[in-house]
């Protein structure tokens, strides 16, 4: 995802869309729209980024950001509380997922190239993956870690 598509993204998931989310920056409409559209020089601060993101309650502008560094941008979960039942169950939504991307893999290999349209797919599939393979872990070490203090034996 580019930066100017998670900025319009922002501003549509906001309830009220562009209007509210520059009223809540403090900015008409078209100072906002000229700052994501980049017109007379000007440009979204990283600063009015975040509160965007904050305002929509999303991840768009680090996933923008992850993106563009080549990585992947993974909300760790909040303290959730899960049981070992629910553990297991996550594990097998992520056996399921890698078998989407073997699915996947198999059909835009097939003719021996890869398009735009297909590399997107799998990237996408990929992230997703990563994403809860992080989620995983974190809920994994909640569960199964008592206190930091645990020793390595």
């Amino acid at each position: 995802m580019k930066l100017r598509d998670s900025y319009r993204k922002m501003c549509t998931a906001n309830k009220g869309g562009w209007p509210t989310m520059a009223a809540a920056l403090g900015m008409s409409r078209d100072s906002l729209e000229n700052r994501v559209y980049e017109r007379k020089n000007q440009s979204v601060s990283v600063h009015d980024s975040l509160q965007m993101q904050k305002i929509s309650e999303t991840t768009f502008f680090a996933d923008a950001i992850a993106a563009e560094s080549g990585g992947v941008f993974i909300q760790l979960p909040e303290s959730e509380i899960c049981d070992r039942e629910e553990l297991l169950s996550k594990f097998n939504d992520l056996h399921a997922e890698i078998g989407m991307l073997s699915a996947k893999f198999k059909v835009h290999t097939k003719d021996g190239h890869v398009t735009k349209k297909e590399r997107a797919d799998l990237n996408e599939t990929g992230q997703l993956i990563h994403r809860h393979v992080q989620e995983l872990l974190a809920l994994t070490f909640t569960v199964y870690c008592q206190s930091e203090k645990d020793s390595d034996d």
